[in-house]
C-alpha cells in the first residue's frame, strides 16, 4: 500500500510559478510510477504529467508540455514545477501512484492523494 501527501497548492498569478509536491510512503512507494492529474469544476479528471519509478521517463499532456516539469527524488517525493501557469490550469491537482501501466491513464492508478487546489489568476 502507498500513502500520498500533497502540498504546495495555492493562488498564483498567470505567468508566475508554483511547485507542487507529493510525498509517497509505503511498501511499494519506491517501485511505483507516479502521476499528476487535475480536475476543474464541471470537467472530468485529466492527465497532467507522470514519471516512472526510476525517474528515467517522464510524460506530459500537450497542454502543459514546455511549461510544467515533473521530477522525483530518492525520498519518493514527486514534484510538479508549474512555470508560466495560465488561468485554464486552475483545478484541483491530484497525485497518484501505481505499479501498473500506462502512466498516462487515470484507471491505471490505485492510490490517490487528497488533492490540492491550484488557482491561477489572470
Amino acid at each position: 500500500q502507498v500513502q500520498l501527501v500533497e502540498s504546495g497548492g495555492g493562488l498564483v498569478q498567470a505567468g508566475g510559478s508554483l511547485r507542487l509536491s507529493c510525498k509517497a510512503s509505503g511498501r511499494t512507494a519506491s517501485s511505483s510510477g507516479m502521476g499528476w492529474f487535475r480536475q476543474a469544476p464541471g470537467k472530468e479528471r485529466e492527465f497532467v504529467s507522470a514519471i516512472t519509478w526510476n525517474g528515467r521517463n517522464t510524460y506530459y499532456a500537450d497542454s502543459v508540455k514546455g511549461r510544467f516539469t515533473i521530477s522525483r527524488d530518492n525520498t519518493n517525493t514527486v514534484a510538479l514545477q508549474m512555470n508560466s501557469p495560465k488561468p485554464e490550469d486552475t483545478a484541483v491537482y491530484y497525485c497518484a501512484a501505481t505499479t501498473g501501466w500506462p502512466l498516462t491513464v487515470a484507471t491505471s492508478y490505485i492510490y490517490w492523494g487528497q488533492g490540492t487546489q491550484v488557482t491561477v489568476s489572470s
